[in-house]
């Protein structure tokens, strides 16, 4: 597997870009499907913002300035993508994001890729309680155990806010949690 500067040069030639990208997707598919799979919620939505962020990375690649990791990029991409998915849903069905998510917890519950338990189902509840931004950081710290460093590169956000967010983020799902 190549290092990701050879890859970069492999993925802006003609000759190998191509060859490069299946070897980006192979490398990156699994980590950005559990990405956007824990804001979007839906397996089959979630293959296809999956679709959508690669495609957007192939066509944009040459754009591509190093100025953070290429992975950094690419989670940039795709939580994008994940939040103009659940807004275009909610302008589609006339509601409002919260409730797009509200949507998405529910079909949890019938979704067969789920694999969760009852316990799971109400940690996902409590996140869809969240502020979008809160919701992102929660999920990248929880599930992705991204360091503050990344997630500052990633969401543009300095490593003190996301603390705070965080913070905020993991006391309101406490109070959810515990108020049955």
């Amino acid at each position: 597997m190549p290092n990701e500067e050879e890859l970069l040069l492999q993925l802006k030639s003609d000759a190998h870009k191509e060859q490069a990208f299946r070897a980006l997707i192979s490398l990156y598919k699994e980590r950005l499907y559990w990405h956007i799979r824990n804001i979007v919620k839906s397996h089959d939505d979630t293959d296809d913002v999956l679709q959508n962020t690669f495609i957007k990375v192939f066509k944009n690649i040459n754009n591509f300035k190093g100025d953070s990791k290429l992975y950094s990029w690419m989670y940039r991409i795709a939580t994008n993508e994940s939040i103009t998915f659940i807004n275009k849903n909610a302008k589609r069905l006339q509601i409002t994001s919260e409730e797009v998510q509200e949507l998405a917890i529910n079909n949890l519950k019938s979704d067969t890729y789920f694999e969760g338990d009852a316990i799971q189902l109400k940690l996902q509840e409590a996140i869809a309680t969240l502020p979008e931004k809160q919701q992102l950081v929660f999920n990248m710290k929880y599930f992705q155990d991204l360091k503050y460093k990344e997630m500052s590169d990633i969401l543009e956000t300095s490593e003190g806010a996301l603390k705070a967010s965080y913070h905020i983020a993991v006391k309101k799902i406490e109070m959810h949690l515990t108020q049955d």
